[in-house]
């Protein structure tokens, strides 16, 4: 069975809480988010591995948007009304937004464009942006997304869920598995799939000639072993994991 076509939804929370709620929820500082980006950032479960991927554009304290993919959307408004119910703020409706190209990066845009969700998949995929789907929510933690070399981690704000477990890995270890851009050929891996030992999709979308490009999860050592190619990732990307 095919997976569904990918989309995102977007939508606002507003209230004098609202950034101090986030605050204590995602892995990002929310005091230093703009209003002209969208910056990943995570919720994370208790173990520290992330169960939503998220995007945030910051109009002031009060207002904030909120970006995330489609098919985690009802989990999401769930997990806002089991932690944000004593929080003075509301949620507004969520609505569809749209993929869109800027600078070389996937980003997003109110109205419908011409950029289809294959070219931002790819785009994302080739600037290893990593986005977290209902497939893989509590599979991967922060670091193995490499989620902190893309701004969307900060080590120095006060707690949040999961913070703990976030922390201790970059302050005492590193992963053992983290984010890497590979060829292969054959079926396209779904979200999710274990490739092989030690090698688990995040992404992937067809190429031609019967192949297909992905993000995966791996130790470096197993991935010649796979027989995939390995790929550049962008410079920012491309550094050790660890501090």
């Amino acid at each position: 069975m095919s997976a569904p076509t990918l989309s995102f939804s977007t939508l606002t929370l507003t209230g004098i809480d609202t950034e101090k709620f986030l605050q204590g929820q995602v892995t990002v500082d929310v005091t230093h988010i703009s209003a002209d980006e969208f910056r990943p950032t995570a919720i994370c479960d208790l173990k520290g591995r992330i169960a939503f991927g998220l995007w945030l554009t910051r109009h002031s304290a009060e207002h904030i948007d909120i970006v995330i993919a489609t098919d985690l959307l009802d989990s999401f408004k769930a997990h806002l009304r089991k932690y944000g119910a004593f929080s003075k703020m509301s949620a507004s409706d969520s609505q569809s937004i749209f993929p869109a190209i800027a600078d070389g990066f996937a980003v997003f845009q109110a109205d419908e464009t011409a950029t289809t969700i294959i070219e931002w998949q790819k785009t994302a995929i080739a600037t290893g942006a990593a986005w977290i789907t209902a497939n893989t929510a509590g599979l991967f933690q922060p670091q193995e997304l490499r989620l902190h070399q893309r701004d969307g981690v900060n080590y120095d704000k006060g707690c949040y869920l999961g913070q703990e477990i976030v922390a201790r890995l970059y302050f005492r270890a590193k992963p053992k598995a983290w984010l890497h851009r590979v060829e292969g050929s054959g079926v396209v891996p779904q979200a999710g799939q274990s490739i092989a030992p030690n090698i688990t999709a995040v992404n992937a979308i067809a190429t031609s000639n019967e192949g297909w490009e992905a993000l995966v999860v791996a130790k470096p050592e197993t991935l010649g072993e796979a027989g995939l190619v390995i790929l550049d990732l962008p410079e920012a990307l491309s550094g050790d994991v660890g501090r």
